[in-house]
């Protein structure tokens, strides 16, 4: 039997060449919280689809501090009903209040955005010191201002930001190092409600792949400093259309400039290397994370970046349609970069194969220093039932349970689909996904975005009792000299002889943003032993190493230079 389990595996994933690994683990590791925290939990009925390709893919959702009291808020970018596509859907706030609860914020403090939500970046964009907010939609995107005080003025107009298409995916960055925050928009398609598609002459109509659609070239706006943008995509070399989806800014060449990784939709991703010239050129076939390890591209929908093997270097994973696996790209080590398929052997790719996966994110679900994985899914085309959905009859079919995947401390997974709890058991069409620390107990919580504005908040429960933990701000000096977060930087953190790193991030998943924060699980160790930053400007500091269990700030310039 195991034979024919592995030969399934071969054929249907087409890539890494060697058997995955399955398991799980007792215990409920995440529980459904959305009603005991004040948040609906099941939304009005949603109409049946009208068979046009945004309704697949929208709503996107962000965690952050939108007022500045400390505590996680919940932003919700929301899709109009399929029967009116053209009507406005307000996107969502709900502040957390000092008990734990959310109440919703009405007019969302200004960000009730009435457009055709999908995705959220969340970035200092004039370096006072808070978060404004970008909102990617089908048809104009829109930039809001955080005015202070938890209100927020939309932008857009008077910033240049005068985009209008289908826009997925959005990230900060400053990839000219000059000190002001840039943007970055990942676009997937030309929307043509005139397309049908059908698997077969007699068959019922379904949604479309891409390959019916025209793709549209991603925007780069360089941040002028001054409150305006300019749209520099075209002559910084960013100019193939293909239908682009997750999007994460970081360094994965080494050279201290932040590269551009792109998730696209059956074409080849793209890996935007920085050539310090204010260009860039896509090195991704070339850096081995084009394709999967069969040569093969694949529907990249979700990113998530981070150190799954614990040896200090940066990796990734993309998520995935059913049958293709979802991809892990684990970093070799190559000096200027470079990535290898290790979906198989990391145990990653065979539980994912009945899957279509999104969002996704890596998080230490139980604080033992490792990362683990979780990954929103659901269909986007009509399948068999699962037990437990309880959508409509319209949208049951595309209904699939949610994956979380542990880490065994050595980058190798088990499936933990009995441990999820909530997370794994009920079959919906999740797309969002975005990982913090909510509830303020040290561990890693997740909220999901669904189709129908289904949103949802699950609370980790695992274990705590000997562990410890440390949550690290990484902030540098604005040109308007106020302390903001250094998006793209990295954390290294050494403590009980293991080194572990964390990127600076506010966008990855998919559609999804979060705080900046570099969470670390230290397992039983109560102390930390030496904390590194790699800065976005190339440079390196070592910090004092804070205490075990709080979060901590480090700040450029106050620690001690660094070799590399």
């Amino acid at each position: 039997m195991f034979r024919i389990l592995l030969a399934l595996w071969t054929v249907l994933a087409g890539c890494e060449r060697s058997g995955g690994a399955r398991g799980g683990a007792a215990g409920p590791l995440l529980v459904d919280a959305t009603s005991s925290l004040g948040l609906e939990a099941a939304p009005q009925a949603w109409p049946d689809g009208r068979y046009r390709l945004p309704e697949l893919s929208a709503g996107g959702v962000a965690l952050f501090d939108f007022d500045g009291d400390g505590d996680i808020d919940i932003f919700q970018a929301c899709a109009p009903p399929p029967d009116r596509p053209d009507t406005p859907a307000p996107d969502r706030l709900f502040r957390q209040e000092p008990n734990g609860s959310f109440q919703e914020v009405p007019g969302a403090a200004g960000l009730a955005d009435p457009g055709y939500g999908n995705g959220v970046a969340l970035g200092d964009i004039d370096g006072d010191g808070d978060k404004d907010v970008f909102i990617a939609n089908l048809g104009r995107d829109s930039l809001y201002e955080n005015r202070g005080g938890g209100s927020f003025a939309e932008i857009s107009g008077a910033a240049g930001i005068l985009d209008d298409g289908w826009s997925t995916s959005a990230a900060f960055l400053d990839f000219d190092r000059d000190g002001d925050l840039d943007l970055f928009v990942a676009r997937y398609l030309i929307d043509d409600p005139s397309i049908e598609c059908r698997t077969s002459r007699s068959a019922p109509r379904d949604y479309c792949g891409p390959s019916r659609y025209r793709g549209v070239r991603d925007l780069l706006f360089r941040n002028r400093g001054d409150g305006t943008f300019e749209e520099v995509g075209l002559e910084a070399g960013i100019r193939e259309e293909r239908p682009g989806f997750g999007a994460v800014c970081l360094d994965f060449t080494g050279d201290g400039w932040v590269d551009i990784f792109v998730a696209n939709d059956m074409q080849p991703n793209q890996l935007w290397v920085n050539q310090r010239n204010g260009t860039f050129i896509d090195r991704a076939l070339e850096l081995g994370c084009a394709v999967c390890g069969a040569g093969k591209p694949q529907a990249g929908m979700g990113v998530a970046a981070g150190d799954v093997d614990g040896d200090g270097r940066i990796d990734l994973l993309v998520t995935n349609l059913a049958d293709q696996s979802n991809t892990l790209y684990a970093s070799t080590g190559a000096p200027d970069g470079g990535f290898a398929d290790r979906s198989a052997s990391s145990g990653i790719g065979a539980p994912s194969l009945p899957y279509t996966s999104w969002g996704c994110a890596w998080l230490d679900l139980d604080i033992d220093g490792d990362l683990d994985l979780a990954v929103a899914n659901g269909r986007i085309a009509r399948g068999p039932l699962r037990a437990g959905a309880a959508l409509s009859p319209f949208w049951n079919p595309y209904a699939e349970p949610n994956q979380l995947l542990l880490n065994r401390n050595d980058g190798k997974f088990l499936d933990a689909a009995r441990a999820g709890g909530d997370f794994t058991t009920r079959p919906e069409a999740t797309r969002a996904l975005a990982a913090a620390d909510i509830d303020r107990d040290g561990r890693p919580d997740i909220a999901t975005a669904a189709i129908g504005n289904r949103l949802r908040v699950y609370l980790s429960r695992g274990p705590t009792s000997g562990r410890h933990w440390v949550a690290l701000r990484a902030q540098s000096r604005s040109p308007r000299g106020a302390w903001t977060d250094a998006l793209g930087a990295v954390v290294s953190l050494e403590s009980g002889g293991r080194r572990q790193v964390r990127p600076i991030l506010s966008t990855s998943s998919f559609q999804s943003a979060t705080e900046p924060m570099a969470h670390f699980g230290l397992g039983e160790a109560g102390r930390i032993d030496r904390v590194e930053v790699a800065w976005p400007d190339g440079t390196r500091e070592s910090f004092t190493p804070p205490a075990a269990d709080r979060t901590a700030v480090v700040r450029k310039g106050e620690g001690s230079a660094a070799g590399r």
